[in-house]
């Protein structure tokens, strides 16, 4: 009985060896949306991502947009394969579908990670079934003034390698944003929020806009709710 029992004992480690070798999966869902009237214009906001996979590999799911009086203005998802390169850092590939104003493909390439002093950092090129080149950075931080009170800074920069037309947006530098989100943790996962923020166009895509007379700046205070689980 005793070789059975041994083989018994063998067979049941082994099984529990591979189980304890598979990687555990997760998930994260995380969403905002936002009000806010803007040169005379109602204006709401969606951002939001999901991610499912374990500690070095995931899929990622990204997604914002607005909606100005009703009509969609603006909206893109993006579905990417994250990939652990080093602690707190992960590549990024995949693919970007422009949805408003144009629909368009991108195939996207980046990093997203936490940089020095805990800046949260995202950083993406996109090249589009037009032969197009673009890239967009954003950094962010969280300053906790309490336990549930969070001041978090952020900026986002977008360039473009050549002047696109059918996008009224030119070489170089094109789009720049600021602002300032304060939330408040009503628990961990539900925090109603304000926001203020500051966008210009830059470079030849704001004289494009003059000359179009079309704004290059605008400033606003949104009023949203984020949540995540």
């Amino acid at each position: 009985m005793r070789p059975a029992l041994l083989a018994l004992g063998i067979s049941l480690a082994s099984i529990g060896a591979a189980t304890a070798m598979e990687p555990a999966t997760f998930s994260m869902v995380r969403a905002e949306f936002d009000a806010a009237r803007i040169n005379d214009a109602d204006v709401l906001t969606w951002e939001g991502d999901a991610w499912v996979g374990g500690d070095r590999d995931k899929l990622w799911f990204k997604s914002e947009g607005e909606i100005e009086d009703g009509d969609v203005t603006g909206a893109e998802i993006q579905a990417l394969w994250s990939h652990a390169i080093a602690d707190f850092w992960d590549v990024q590939a995949g693919v970007r579908l422009d949805l408003e104003p144009d629909s368009t493909a991108h195939l996207a390439l980046g990093v997203q990670g936490l940089a020095p002093y805990r800046f949260e950092t995202e950083a993406t090129a996109f090249l589009s079934e037009h032969g197009d080149v673009s890239a967009r950075l954003r950094q962010s931080l969280d300053l906790h003034l309490s336990q549930r009170l969070i001041a978090e800074p952020y900026a986002e920069l977008e360039a473009y390698a050549q002047d696109v037309p059918r996008l009224d947006v030119g070489a170089g530098f094109a789009n720049g944003e600021i602002g300032l989100q304060v939330r408040y943790e009503v628990t961990r996962k539900f925090a109603p929020y304000v926001d203020l923020t500051w966008e210009r166009a830059l470079g030849e895509t704001a004289s494009r806009r003059r000359a179009a007379g079309a704004e290059v700046e605008n400033a606003a205070v949104r009023a949203g709710l984020r949540f995540w689980y």
